[in-house]
């Protein structure tokens, strides 16, 4: 997986001492990553999802790339004048946009632990258990600030959901990253084990997702295929979270076919 993120984008590496301007999001950063019980939801979440079901990977590495492309979007639409209306709504700072955007992101599976159907809403009572526990161990926030603050990310979760619109520009972000984990290794685990349903054939189709400033929206999503099958990612599942985001004015997506014997779809744009 690579991402090219420019002017000011930032890409997120696990591995790497974290050096963001913000203050609240390295905090939320060094918690999530850190906490044993958030680490073993994020394993456990990929039994129901992978082992059970057979779907592409739900897990720890889907949540880190939803993660890094939910603050690339975040990054890249504030330095295009799109402005949030999450945290500012509920009177917060504007550091809170992107905690609430890193927190949702990180969040918004953990529903698969109890099933995959309709995991959005399991996903919504046991996020709010963790963030009642982990919101105050950040220190930025009193009784007031950390209830609205969780109301947001409750919020963003519950509209990863293709039946839930997002109310907020946050809720957007989430909903669209969510789709944006898209390339060949996140089907993966389905793939070796013989698994040949449409999204991991779509999947592995992705050779890769890169995000940058656009010219006429604040956002260009560029999506490489190696043959026609990605058309299902591209044009069913990313059109459907791109649908009622919020976000549909500020993004715009290109996929191209890049294999030339292959040229039943060459070219789509969102």
């Amino acid at each position: 997986m690579t991402d090219s993120i420019g002017n000011g984008g930032r890409e997120y590496d696990p591995d790497a001492e974290h050096n963001f301007p913000d203050e609240r999001l390295n905090s939320v950063l060094d918690e999530v990553l850190d906490d044993p019980e958030i680490t073993t939801y994020l394993e456990a979440q990929n039994v129901n999802a992978v082992a059970r079901k057979g779907y592409n990977d739900h897990g720890a590495k889907h949540i880190e790339i939803v993660r890094n492309r939910a603050l690339c979007l975040y990054d890249l639409l504030k330095a295009g004048g799109v402005e949030c209306n999450g945290a500012a709504d509920q009177g917060l700072e504007e550091a809170d946009e992107a905690v609430i955007i890193a927190l949702a992101a990180t969040l918004h599976d953990i529903g698969h632990v109890v099933h995959r159907d309709e995991h959005v809403y399991y996903s919504i009572p046991l996020a709010a258990d963790l963030l009642d526990r982990l919101i105050p161990q950040l220190g930025f926030y009193d009784t007031q600030s950390a209830v609205r603050l969780k109301a947001e990310v409750l919020h963003a979760i519950l509209c990863h959901h293709t039946e839930e619109d997002p109310l907020t520009t946050e809720a957007g972000i989430i909903r669209v990253a969510d789709a944006l984990d898209m390339e060949r290794g996140r089907s993966r685990i389905p793939y070796e084990k013989g698994g040949r349903g449409i999204n991991t054939l779509s999947s592995q189709a992705i050779e890769n997702v890169s995000l940058r400033a656009g010219e006429e929206k604040p956002v260009l999503v560029e999506i490489e295929m190696v043959n026609a099958a990605g058309v299902y990612q591209v044009d069913n599942l990313l059109k459907a979270k791109l649908a009622d985001s919020g976000l549909e004015d500020h993004v715009r997506i290109v996929a191209v076919n890049t294999r030339s014997e292959d040229q039943l779809v060459e070219r789509i744009e969102l």
